[in-house]
């Protein structure tokens, strides 16, 4: 049930987002402001799983880009969130870069627990996380699961959505996440066949 509320009020704040872009657009500051609010707390949780501590700093500059680009922007508001977290996620790669470190996954316990499948058993593994546990599974995964399921959990995104993000087939996106949440199912102990519900409702 949690993942069909989630959903739909995704829905319903991609609707009122679209608006918003629409008229930030034409010029409205109030109406830029609004857009900020509805997508930062996702946009700032992914960057946490992808930089760590710096992730206010990348996300500043993040909207620094979104800002200088809003004009060239075309879609609604499901496209504002994938083409903000594409800006977002470049910004994250240049800041690594310039650091010479890796990828480190992290996000929130409500991150975790809030992943877009409404299938039982990664939903028991998920609901029983503790924050700090939580915080070690997804930092265990490896680079591409941790990212694919941040960008569906934090962001938010659909699969192909996730996949422009990242550059990457669909299919290959939606392994990377399936194996992640598989992986936590099994670290959890819960279910014997902890990724055979797992389907491409996104595709």
């Amino acid at each position: 049930m949690g993942q069909v509320r989630q959903t739909r009020r995704v829905q319903a704040y991609d609707g009122e987002l679209g608006a918003a872009v629409a008229r930030a657009q034409d010029g409205d500051e109030t109406a830029f402001a609004v857009a900020y609010r509805i997508v930062q707390p996702g946009l700032l949780g992914y960057l946490h799983g992808l930089v760590g501590d710096d992730a206010e700093d990348v996300a500043s500059d993040a909207w620094l880009e979104i800002a200088r680009d809003l004009g060239r922007f075309k879609g609604d508001g499901a496209g504002f969130r994938g083409w903000s977290a594409t800006i977002a996620r470049h910004r994250a790669l240049d800041h690594l870069r310039r650091q010479r470190v890796r990828p480190r996954a992290g996000g929130t316990e409500q991150d975790v627990l809030n992943l877009p499948w409404p299938h039982s058993t990664h939903e028991q593994a998920l609901e029983s996380l503790s924050t700090e546990r939580a915080l070690e599974l997804v930092r265990s995964l490896p680079q591409d699961q941790a990212e694919a399921v941040l960008l569906r959990v934090v962001v938010g995104l659909d699969g192909p959505a996730a996949a422009r993000v990242l550059g990457k087939r669909p299919g290959a996106v939606r392994t990377a996440a399936h194996r992640g949440l598989k992986s936590l199912a099994r670290q959890l102990g819960v279910g014997s066949g902890a990724g055979e519900g797992v389907t491409d409702e996104a595709s």
